[in-house]
């Protein structure tokens, strides 16, 4: 057997190489032999933190403070998983603490100032939320002159509904990398809170001959335009359905989250869109959305699709056989999918309950029953045995969900006989992890469901969340 430190070792190899759930493996049989060391925690609360596992990385920090109660990086790596729960007021108090602890450490000083701006940037929204004025008041598209410079795609002239030829334009205009004029931008997101605000919570999906569900593609444009050419474009007769998590961490939300838009309003009976976690205030703030707007448009388009994403479905039922939602199932027994249609969704998520639990929660690993407390700080770890039943009670075949890397891009669950699908569609995810996309088809009048694995392709030498002040780094 290795020693701890041996293990140890090979988690920092592994941490380092962006294999974070082989990190954790290694680390915690380094605990196992030897649970004496504030060392093993915090590696381990690293690779929680890098693997968007907050509520573990602060239960492993917490670990390590009662062994070193002075060790800065304690504090730090706790602050860093409340900051990735979006939880500033707290991380704002654990970042004092490193400075007071390591008063010469220019970065803690510089991290506590970034953590210090969003909690008063959140203070400032919350206080103006009060007004109750929607963005929307603010932007007037007609008034918007559209230089003769320009050469990209338009939309909307002369009054002209929007068609899918017109999106498949717009699909190569971005490859091209060409920006969409905010005139048509703007046009394009108030037809899209009209479309939005009419959707029931709950949307029933049916298909003439199969549907195509794809899941998390991150602003990865270049990979969701390769999922099109792999898999047709949208069409009457190539229905899509997108499950959550457009934004964020890559480079092009926009372009992302545009076309999606566009091909809704082209395609309404037959393109689909669920909320994902990352369709949020909180998570827009730290992995790059909110900048990149800013940087390709203005602060109204962050406030813009504030809106529009409250406005977003929690759940597709396809078929009456096959329930779609990002995260997973709930805290509590819910008796009926009708159920879903009763949370009020305009909103932003809170941190607890329904909509929590559809946002966030995971599939428990195989053998574990009943529920847990999730590793992420936010929904719960739901069993197989749980799973079941839910899917009996309501007459469905399949639950697919979202929400994690897969190495293959997606996951049949052990122990669900195969009635719990992860899919995941950003392959080689935040360029780091090597991991391929997937989607699934499904056919026929009960769901018969196929995966469908793809690699990366190349785009313009642009790092993720390039216009994020933060980076998406928080270690130390």
């Amino acid at each position: 057997m290795s020693s701890a430190e041996e293990l140890k070792n090979q988690g920092n190899t592994a941490l380092q190489a962006g294999h974070y759930e082989e990190a954790i493996g290694l680390y915690t049989a380094a605990i196992g032999l030897d649970a004496s060391k504030a060392a093993y925690f915090l590696n381990r609360a690293q690779a929680f933190i890098k693997a968007e596992q907050y509520g573990a990385a602060i239960a492993d920090a917490e670990a390590a403070m009662a062994l070193e109660r002075g060790n800065a990086k304690c504090y730090h790596r706790r602050g860093s998983a409340l900051l990735g729960l979006s939880k500033y007021k707290e991380a704002l108090a654990d970042f004092r603490h490193v400075c007071e602890l390591e008063p010469a450490d220019r970065g803690a000083r510089a991290k506590f100032g970034e953590v210090a701006a969003l909690h008063k940037k959140l203070l400032f929204e919350q206080a103006i939320a009060f007004e109750h004025r929607s963005v929307f008041e603010e932007i007037a598209p007609d008034t918007m002159a559209v230089e003769a410079s320009y050469d990209g795609v338009r939309l909307f002239e002369n009054g002209a509904a929007l068609s899918a030829a017109d999106v498949n334009a717009l699909v190569l205009s971005f490859k091209a990398q060409k920006k969409l004029h905010r005139k048509y931008f703007y046009l394009l997101l108030f037809a899209m809170r009209d479309v939005l605000k009419k959707l029931p919570t709950l949307v029933d999906v049916t298909y003439a001959e199969r549907l195509t569900v794809c899941g998390d593609v991150h602003g990865q444009f270049f990979d969701l335009a390769n999922i099109f050419e792999l898999n047709g474009w949208p069409s009457e007769e190539n229905p899509y359905l997108f499950n959550g998590d457009f934004v964020d961490r890559g480079s092009w939300s926009v372009e992302c989250v545009t076309v999606l838009f566009a091909y809704k309003l082209a395609l309404p009976n037959h393109f689909f869109l669920n909320r994902g976690n990352h369709e949020s205030a909180a998570m827009n703030r730290m992995y790059g959305f909110d900048d990149e707007l800013r940087a390709k448009y203005d602060e109204r388009a962050v406030g813009a699709f504030r809106e529009l994403f409250n406005a977003l479905p929690l759940a597709h039922r396809v078929q009456k056989r096959a329930l779609v939602v990002h995260g997973g199932l709930f805290a509590e027994d819910i008796t009926t999918v009708d159920d879903i249609a009763l949370i009020d969704r305009f909103r932003e998520p809170p941190d607890h309950g329904p909509m929590a639990d559809l946002l966030w929660s995971d599939p428990a690993p195989p053998g574990m029953r009943g529920r847990s407390p999730s590793k992420r700080g936010v929904g719960v770890c739901f069993g197989a045995d749980v799973a079941k039943r839910f899917l009996d009670a309501n007459n469905l075949r399949l639950l697919i969900r979202s929400h994690e890397v897969k190495d293959n891009g997606y996951e049949i669950h052990a122990d669900t006989d195969g009635r719990v699908i992860t899919v995941f569609s950003a392959p080689n995810y935040v360029d780091q992890m090597g991991n391929k996309g997937a989607y699934i088809h499904l056919r026929g009048p009960d769901c018969e469901p196929t995966c469908h694995s793809f690699a990366h392709v190349p785009h313009p030498d642009v790092r993720p969340m390039a216009y994020s002040k933060f980076g998406g780094g928080f270690g130390m």
